[in-house]
């Protein structure tokens, strides 16, 4: 670049007032006090109910910390357990740190280009010659408003993908609560078939050694108490696989790996929610439908740079200073240019045009994906629930009833035990059902949820949901096939 010296031509200076006008106009931007992490922050707020910390200080860890113990003081509910994932997961505060790197590329992008200076000292006999310069590209300074604008969208579109990976993560956390939770229910009561599947077989083998049973009937009862002893090592070892599932997404080790879960999974809300015009609503809600569109901005101001640029891209503007042993010295200026003489830029701008339409046409995919999920996630939504509502009002209040039944005709001795004891096996399925279908239908909304972008329309602040009181927990009562096992006459 030129810089005035006494006798310089005009000429110069008309250019160094263009260079002037673009260092104005370009500026310097300087780091944000929070790196960018408020939209993450305020996405977790808003769509969560929940605090996100990027972790960034000794303070910040101990916070974090702090937090986090005070959390697991209690018995984890889905709600503590995503602000646990939040406050403790390595992966996230991983994903948070690409807010640093887009932020310092978008810093960076606004700084002034470094001039270059070249130095040759040349010698021959007693004559020296000193050739200095120093030199500025003009078009990356002409450029640089364009390209810092540019690297700002791209920094938005960064903080926008970053608070679509902590929704994701909060949502899996959620499922990974509900699956650890369910689990372990499902163990509790596979205990208690167990029992009761040990109690008939006791039973049928004392029956067949006084010779009331045939050899079939004390067999097929020895048969359900194996089987039911093989799905109890199962249930237990599908507990400890969803809890550590669990543990992974909650970011805890050592002694934060011992919470507590509750016992059961929350009932069913009273009536089915109903809600409307939820693809719109997804549309405008989702960040990574909001992240791609940033994207395309972004990609069409780039698309129209190096249009600008496509034939010259390459002006570098230098300013010369020779001085030779016994001749005065030399000043002026010198220009480099690239001649489009073999690329014309065409293939620049093409590229440019596909990747832009790429970006384009992913965006409308994404869209019609999202319309598609959000269309499946609610019908899935509203099938769950009346499957789960339809176990607990139908099938296992029948099967209770059939076993008090047969109680009582057993009592009367109008049925065998075996008789009574196959009605108790039909039970337990309908329990293992329902037991099922409850587990789906949560992890049928939390799937609902992350389809929309965050919490169901109209939803405040996630609120807590009253344990089930279909089923006891584990030690209070008898499960309700060791209701219907024989009792004497």
């Amino acid at each position: 670049m030129s810089f005035p010296f006494p006798g310089r031509p005009a000429a110069p200076r008309a250019g160094l007032a263009a260079a002037a006008c673009a260092l104005l106009l370009a500026g310097c931007a300087s780091f944000t006090d929070d790196g960018g992490f408020g939209t993450a922050a305020d996405a977790a707020r808003a769509r969560l109910g929940k605090d996100a910390l990027w972790v960034r200080s000794d303070q910040d860890r101990a916070d974090a910390y702090q937090r986090t113990r005070s959390l697991l003081a209690q018995p984890l509910d889905a709600d503590s357990a995503v602000q646990i994932a939040l406050l403790n997961h390595a992966g996230l505060q991983a994903a948070f740190a690409e807010l640093g790197i887009s932020e310092a590329e978008y810093v960076q992008a606004t700084r002034l280009p470094n001039p270059g200076f070249s130095f040759s000292r040349k010698r021959q006999g007693d004559d020296l010659k000193i050739d200095r310069a120093i030199a500025v590209g003009l078009v990356n300074l002409l450029t640089l408003p364009l390209v810092a604008r540019i690297e700002q969208d791209r920094f938005a579109q960064t903080r926008l993908a970053v608070a679509d990976t902590l929704l994701r993560h909060a949502f899996e956390t959620r499922r990974a609560f509900v699956n650890a939770v369910a689990a372990e229910q499902a163990a509790r009561y596979a205990e208690q078939v167990k029992q009761a599947a040990e109690t008939g077989a006791l039973f049928a083998r004392d029956l067949a050694r006084a010779g009331n049973v045939s050899s079939l009937d004390h067999a097929r009862e020895q048969a359900f108490y194996a089987d039911a002893a093989a799905q109890l090592a199962r249930a237990r070892q599908q507990a400890l696989a969803a809890r550590e599932q669990l543990t992974r997404r909650l970011g805890l080790w050592g002694t934060g790996a011992q919470y507590r879960l509750p016992e059961r999974l929350p009932d069913l809300p009273k009536a089915r929610p109903e809600f409307t015009d939820l693809e719109g609503y997804a549309v405008g809600n989702r960040l990574d439908l909001q992240a791609g569109r940033v994207q395309l901005e972004s990609l069409a101001r780039s698309l129209g740079l190096t249009r600008a640029t496509r034939f010259v891209s390459v002006i570098d503007v230098a300013y010369l200073r020779n001085s030779e042993t016994a001749q005065p010295t030399e000043n002026g200026y010198a220009i480099n240019l690239e001649i489009p003489l073999f690329d014309w830029g065409g293939a620049r701008v093409a590229r440019a045009e596909a990747v832009y339409m790429q970006a384009a046409s992913r965006l409308a995919g994404s869209a019609v994906d999202a319309r598609s999920e959000v269309r499946e996630s609610y019908a899935g939504y509203q099938a769950r629930y009346d499957i789960a509502r339809h176990y607990r009002d139908e099938v296992v209040p029948l099967r209770k009833r059939i076993s008090g039944e047969s109680l009582l005709r057993y009592n009367g001795m109008l049925v065998s035990v075996f008789e009574l004891l196959a009605d108790a096996r039909e039970q337990v399925n309908a329990v293992n059902g329902y037991l099922d279908a409850l587990r789906e239908y949560w992890l049928a909304e939390t799937d609902l949820q992350a389809a929309l972008g965050g919490r169901l329309p109209g939803d405040a602040a996630a609120p807590a949901r009253a344990p089930s009181p279909a089923l006891p927990p584990s030690g209070t009562a008898p499960g309700p096939e060791a209701a219907a096992l024989p009792k004497g006459n």
